[in-house]
Formats: C-alpha cells, sequence, structure tokens
C-alpha cells in the first residue's frame, strides 16, 4: 500500500505540473538565460512542498470526516482536469513557440524570486491543482499513506523543476518550433482526461 501511495502522489502530481503555465514558462525562461536557476528551482519545488502537505492533510482530514464532499470535489475535480484537458487540446490546434532572448540586461536575484513567488502563490491554478485535487486523491488512504503519497508527490514536483530549470539550456532550439508545443499540449490534454477518469474510477 505504500508503494502504491508513494506511485500515485508521484504520478499523479508530475502529470498535473507538466502542463506550461506561468510559473513553468518562467522557470523554462531563466533556465534558458541560465539566470539565478537553482533559487527559482528551489522556491518553486519548497511552495509545491508545503501545498502539497497543505492539501494532504487538511483536505485529506475534511473529507474523511465528511464522505458526501469526497464524492463532489472528486467529479469537481474530474470536470477541472477536463476543463484543463480542452483547453491544452485548444492550444495544440494553435501552436506558439516561448520567445525567450538569451541577451540583454540580467535581473537581480531578489526581483526573480519576488516572480515567481508571486506566479506561484498568486496563481489560483496552483491551489486548484495541489490543494485541492491532489487532497482529494490522498483522502482515501490512511494517515501514513498520505504521508507517503505527499513525499511521491513532493519528489516529483522537485525533479520536474530540476529537470526544466537545469535541463531546459538543451531544448532551447527545440521549442523554437510551434510543433513542439503542438506536441506538447496534446500529450498534456491526453494525460489530463486520463487522470479526469482515475479520479472519478477511484
Amino acid at each position: 500500500m505504500s508503494t502504491t501511495a508513494f506511485v500515485h502522489g508521484f504520478t499523479s502530481t508530475a502529470l498535473l505540473i507538466m502542463a506550461i503555465g506561468a510559473q513553468n514558462a518562467f522557470v523554462l525562461r531563466q533556465g534558458l538565460r541560465r539566470e539565478h536557476v537553482l533559487p527559482v528551482v528551489l522556491v518553486c519545488a519548497l511552495s509545491d512542498a508545503v501545498l502539497l502537505q497543505a492539501g494532504v492533510w487538511g483536505m485529506g482530514g475534511v473529507l474523511a470526516a465528511r464522505p458526501e464532499w469526497a464524492l463532489f470535489m472528486r467529479w469537481a475535480g474530474a470536470l477541472f482536469l477536463v476543463g484543463y484537458a480542452v483547453q491544452a487540446a485548444a492550444r495544440a490546434f494553435k501552436p506558439a513557440h516561448l520567445l525567450v532572448s538569451a541577451n540583454g540586461p540580467g535581473t537581480s536575484l531578489r526581483t526573480t524570486v519576488f516572480t515567481v513567488m508571486a506566479l506561484t502563490w498568486l496563481n489560483p491554478h496552483v491551489y486548484l491543482d495541489t490543494v485541492v485535487l491532489l487532497g482529494t486523491m490522498a483522502s482515501p488512504y490512511p494517515m501514513w499513506g498520505r504521508a507517503t503519497f505527499a513525499a511521491g508527490g513532493s519528489l516529483a514536483s522537485a525533479l520536474w523543476f530540476l529537470c526544466l530549470g537545469f535541463g531546459s539550456r538543451w531544448l532551447a532550439p527545440v521549442f523554437a518550433s510551434p510543433g513542439a508545443w503542438r506536441v506538447l499540449d496534446g500529450v498534456t490534454a491526453a494525460t489530463m482526461l486520463v487522470l479526469a477518469g482515475a479520479m472519478v474510477l477511484t
């Protein structure tokens, strides 16, 4: 059961955070510029870990006490993911590329950290994804299972931001092509639909 919870937390978190949004685009931009990459990665990973803990324990406890809320949240979460998939599919039909310049004046560490914190903590989708959706997914597990779920999710988040931040310098030629964004958004749409189905059937 502990392995199942860990894998569930890892895969669910990985699928949710791979969608390109404001936060991921900023991390990708910093990685391409090779500017303050480690602080940006740490802020994103630690923020996700805190939000995930809040979702797993706070939301998990509420849903355990009110099982009818759990059912509602599962369906609401599934509908939200379907909406996410529709948006990604729409972007796949109208692909674009992220315009990033590797040159130009640098940004101070303070400004960079402030920006990534704002993109993380002021984004309502972060709370829907990390606190509500992942908290709902963890709710069926016992206490130790939720801890394992959170550990798996935190590891997935840390690995994702590390790869995105430090690996993006090798992706610059790839993401100069709109076709690359078409593939990424298409895969994102498919995975969101799979995750929505898993929430309903769990």
